[in-house]
């Protein structure tokens, strides 16, 4: 069924030739390094515009683009058709868009200028990774969440960025042999040694809004200062 609060859009953007829009969060004190925050397969939901909100207070400029063009859900079967339905190459220009627009905006500045670090939940994870290949030099540092590129065969080249995955190990969408080897992968084509956590969690387990039922606050609690620590060290 569709999420009744709809999604949290308060910004547009240009990507392509066209307008995208997405959510916006700035640090408290104005200025710092930028940030991408790509949804889960629900949408551009509370959840998502929470993490961003967090991510800000954080220190962080934060972006979180909405891919479904305003749609939301909590249901599976929906999530499901709306992830099939969302082309893969239109997803990464609007996320290469965000890119484009949180670079030109003022006060996001960081030790590293000109990148900036991406994180994503679920499907958002994997388009993380793709968003990395695809812009190179200008994504220092990218968190994927228990996500994966949906080819398996993925050719990770172009990917310069600092990888940090977090993943569950009961996580039944996601094996733990398939995140092993997309590490490999990612080794053996670029420069790039990932850094992956696995956690005693399932899918998921960062959500706490649990629409699967699997929301791990001790988990989620431990990947969350990884990954602040993470990005703070590569985007400064």
């Amino acid at each position: 069924m569709p999420d009744q609060g709809g999604s949290r859009q308060n910004v547009a953007f240009p990507s392509n030739g066209r307008t995208a829009h997405g959510y916006l969060a700035r640090p408290p004190q104005g200025v710092g390094p930028g940030l991408v925050v790509v949804q889960e397969w629900w949408g551009l939901t509370t959840h998502v515009a929470t993490m961003a909100d967090r991510f800000a207070a954080e220190g962080f400029t934060v972006l979180a683009p909405d891919l479904f063009g305003g749609a939301t859900t909590h249901d599976r079967t929906e999530a499901a058709r709306l992830t099939r339905e969302l082309p893969v190459e239109r997803a990464v220009e609007d996320l290469s868009g965000a890119v484009d627009h949180l670079l030109a905006l003022e006060g996001v500045v960081g030790d590293a200028v000109g990148v900036v670090g991406v994180v994503g939940f679920c499907m958002g994870g994997g388009f993380a990774l793709l968003l990395a290949a695809r812009e190179g030099d200008r994504v220092a540092a990218v968190v994927p969440f228990y996500g994966l590129p949906p080819d398996p065969d993925f050719d990770y080249r172009g990917l310069t960025a600092h990888v940090l995955g977090h993943y569950g190990e009961l996580d039944g969408s996601i094996p733990m042999a398939a995140v092993d080897e997309a590490a490999i992968r990612i080794g053996e084509a670029t420069d790039v040694r990932p850094e992956i956590h696995f956690y005693p969690a399932g899918h998921a387990f960062m959500n706490d809004e649990n629409p699967l039922g699997t929301y791990d606050p001790l988990q989620a609690a431990t990947a969350w200062r990884r990954t602040l620590t993470f990005l703070w060290g590569h985007l400064g």
